[in-house]
C-alpha cells in the first residue's frame, strides 16, 4: 500500500511509521489519521513486524496537534464524529495493538501528538521536547482520550494543571512526572529506541500479546468509555470562544474570549 503522508520502514523486525508532513509540522489532517490506522493494521498482520515505532519527520516536530484547518467549520455534529471516529479507528487501535508500539518523540508532541504518543505502549522523547495539550487556548478541549490517559498517566492534580492551562512541558519534567518513560538526546533517539524495540524483540510474540491485553484490562471499567469527553468536545464546537480561538490562532495573535 502507498501511503502520501507516511514513510514506513522495515528492519530487523521493528517498522517504523514516521508521519512525513514537516511544512506543517506533522500536523495531524485526516488523510493523514486514516493513513496511520492502515500501517498500523498492516503491521500488526505482517510476520516481519514484532515491534512499531512512530515518529515524525523532521527535526522540529513529532506531532504538533490537529491540522486546525480541516475542522475550523465543523459544528458539534461535525466534531462529535470526528472524535468518535479518531478514537475507535485509530487511538484505541494503536492502545489495544497486540504488537508493541513506541512512540519516539523527536521535538513537539501537542494536542492529537500527545495523545497519539498516549495511547502507545511506551514514549521516548528526545531531550528538546515539549509536551502539552493546548486546547483550551482555541477554545476546544482534548478530543481523542487526553482528558482520560493524561490522568492516568500523571495524576488528576498535573493532568487537570495542564489541560486548563494549556502549557507546555519540556521532556525533563515530562519525564518526572511519568508521562514518558526516556529522555535521550536528540542525536541517540533512534539508536535508543531500536536498542528498546531489540530488546522487547527477544521476548515471546504470544506473551507480550497478553501482558498488553492484561495490563490495558485495568483501565477498561469506565475508562473505555470516552463517550463523555467526545460530547463535551464536540459541544465547543458550537460556541464562539471556539470560532475566536481558532482564527486567532490562525491569524498568530491572542485569542480575546467572551
Amino acid at each position: 500500500m502507498k501511503f502520501e503522508n507516511l514513510l514506513i520502514k522495515t528492519e530487523n523486525n521493528i517498522t517504523t511509521i514516521s508521519i512525513n508532513r514537516p511544512k506543517k509540522l506533522n500536523a495531524l489532517n485526516i488523510k493523514t489519521f486514516e493513513e496511520i490506522a492502515n500501517a498500523v493494521k498492516l503491521n500488526v498482520l505482517n510476520e516481519n513486524t514484532k515491534c512499531i515505532i512512530i515518529t515524525g519527520v523532521g527535526d522540529k516536530a513529532f506531532i504538533a496537534g490537529a491540522d486546525i484547518k480541516e475542522f475550523l467549520d465543523y459544528n458539534a455534529s461535525d466534531a462529535y464524529d470526528f472524535s468518535e471516529n479518531g478514537n475507535k479507528f485509530l487511538f484505541e487501535l494503536i492502545e489495544n495493538s497486540t504488537k508493541p508500539i513506541i512512540a519516539m518523540i523527536n521535538g513537539y508532541a501537542l494536542g492529537g501528538g500527545l495523545e497519539l504518543a498516549m495511547a502507545c505502549h511506551i514514549r521516548v522523547a528526545s531531550d528538546d521536547s515539549r509536551m502539552g495539550l493546548p486546547e483550551v487556548s482555541l477554545g476546544i478541549i482534548p478530543g481523542f482520550g487526553g482528558t482520560k490517559r493524561l490522568p492516568l498517566l500523571i495524576g488528576k492534580g498535573r493532568a487537570m494543571e495542564m489541560i486548563i492551562t494549556g502549557r507546555m512541558i519540556n521532556a525533563e519534567e515530562a519525564k518526572s512526572f511519568g508521562l514518558i518513560n526516556y529522555v535521550v538526546k536528540k542525536e541517540k533517539l533512534t539508536d535508543f529506541c531500536n536498542s528498546l524495540a531489540n530488546k522487547i524483540i527477544l521476548n515471546s510474540p504470544n506473551a507480550i500479546k497478553h501482558a498488553i491485553n492484561s495490563l490495558n484490562s485495568n483501565y477498561k471499567e469506565g475508562f473505555s468509555n470516552f463517550s463523555d469527553e467526545i460530547l463535551n468536545f464536540s459541544k465547543c464546537f458550537d460556541s464562539d470562544d471556539f470560532k475566536e480561538g481558532t482564527s486567532a490562532f490562525l491569524e498568530k495573535r491572542k485569542p480575546n474570549f467572551k
